[in-house]
């Protein structure tokens, strides 16, 4: 096997279900790094004494396994290879290829002294029939490109490079990767996020919505990509779109508003953006309408719309989104009375709420950043992230934190 890089945080994650009698099902974007993931996993199993005969790994992209298009020919296959003595490490990459795969998965805990591990790169693995078949008998790992923290360590820099200028890179490059192999060279890693883009666009959407319009999507994209960190909803991104004559609204407005939902459930189940939805601080609840979407890595951000110093802002605020559910927080943009706070970020006995701005230097910045946290009458933490590297770390009890100390706490 070629040396793979390790990514311990996932690998951890894995272990601690590992023989536990739930199906791990790995999840996330092409290429962020789910197949290595379950290499790393097999070299570990292999470390740890556990024999190759009990170790069935197969990537079902390859064309080696093109003979199992369905749960049947699938089951049959594997079924024969099982060790008859001890327990079987069962190991699916890309199992979207198999055509109801989950009878055959379902069928291998039932029949067999088996562990499954999967890995999909669209939400559509986790589809009704699925969660209906296997309800309550899996476990979902969502794989994310890579942290600012991972960055660092795979990435090899100059002494004289400074943090603040590995965090610049990694706002223009973004986490993927695959990037690696190209050590900054633009022009060359556009190409292979092109590429990548390309392959979910191709094939986890258009492929999977019969009738789904390639330019319809694109546009969507490009304007959830320009309007990162702003609320928007299907109205007003359909409303924008039909009056620049890009969707067909025909008499009733209602259809651009239907056509701009579709579309941007498919851009979540392929894992480009992640909704965020609102929660009412004050009334204790969810709001239906109005979220924000982020996209899951700003180098496919910065190749679709160019690289720009003055998106800081909404960057930095994408990078604390996605940090958030690498923590395993639940995440809600938060609304209280007139004031919005950028994420209520809770977990079951946790709950964090924090503003995320570029600097709070300026005394009209500070006080809308604060304002909001301020009315919050609840004792959970409230902290401001900032690219300012200042004395102050807090203000009437709010934690003021450097945003690059915070990414790598």
């Amino acid at each position: 096997m070629t040396k793979l890089i390790n990514r311990p945080e996932y690998l951890e994650q894995l272990l601690q279900h590992k023989d536990v009698d739930l199906v791990k099902i790995v999840t996330g974007i092409r290429r962020c790094g789910k197949s290595s993931l379950l290499d790393l996993f097999h070299q570990y199993l292999s470390n740890h004494g556990v024999a190759e005969t009990n170790i069935i790994h197969m990537n079902m992209e390859s064309l080696r396994y093109r003979n199992l298009p369905d749960y049947l020919t699938f089951y049959d296959y594997v079924s024969e290879r099982i060790s008859e003595s001890g327990k079987t490490y069962l190991i699916f990459d890309e199992l979207q290829a198999v055509e109801h795969w989950e009878k055959a998965i379902e069928s291998f805990r039932l029949d067999f002294n088996v562990d499954i591990y999967i890995t999909g790169s669209n939400a559509y693995l986790l589809s009704t029939e699925f969660s209906t078949l296997l309800s309550g008998r899996y476990v979902e790992i969502r794989m994310l490109p890579l942290s600012f923290k991972e960055f660092l360590t795979f990435y090899e820099f100059e002494d004289s490079i400074t943090i603040e200028e590995k965090f610049q890179r990694y706002l223009q490059f973004g986490g993927m990767p695959i990037l690696r192999e190209y050590q900054f060279n633009e022009a060359r890693s556009n190409q292979a996020l092109e590429g990548i883009y390309s392959t979910v666009i191709l094939r986890d959407i258009l492929q999977r919505n019969s009738g789904a319009s390639q330019e319809t999507l694109q546009k969507i994209i490009l304007f959830l990509c320009s309007n990162i960190g702003s609320i928007t909803s299907p109205n007003s991104i359909g409303h924008v779109l039909s009056h620049e004559g890009d969707i067909q609204t025909g008499k009733g407005k209602n259809i651009a508003n239907k056509t701009v939902d579709k579309y941007l459930s498919m851009l979540h189940s392929a894992f480009i953006f992640y909704p965020v939805g609102r929660y009412d601080v004050k009334g204790k609840q969810l709001l239906k309408t109005l979220g924000k979407n982020y996209i899951i890595d700003l180098g496919f951000r910065n190749m679709l719309l160019g690289y720009r110093d003055t998106d800081r802002g909404y960057m930095i605020e994408n990078i604390v989104f996605l940090e958030l559910m690498r923590r395993d927080y639940r995440v809600y943009i938060g609304k209280f009375g007139e004031t919005e706070i950028d994420f209520v970020a809770e977990k079951p006995n946790d709950k964090v709420y924090i503003q995320v701005t570029e600097s709070m230097l300026s005394p009209e910045t500070r006080e809308r950043e604060l304002r909001p946290l301020r009315m919050i009458p609840d004792n959970y933490e409230k902290i401001v992230l900032s690219m300012d590297r200042n004395y102050i770390t807090s203000y009437d009890g709010i934690r003021s934190l450097y945003l690059i100390d915070w990414l790598l706490s």
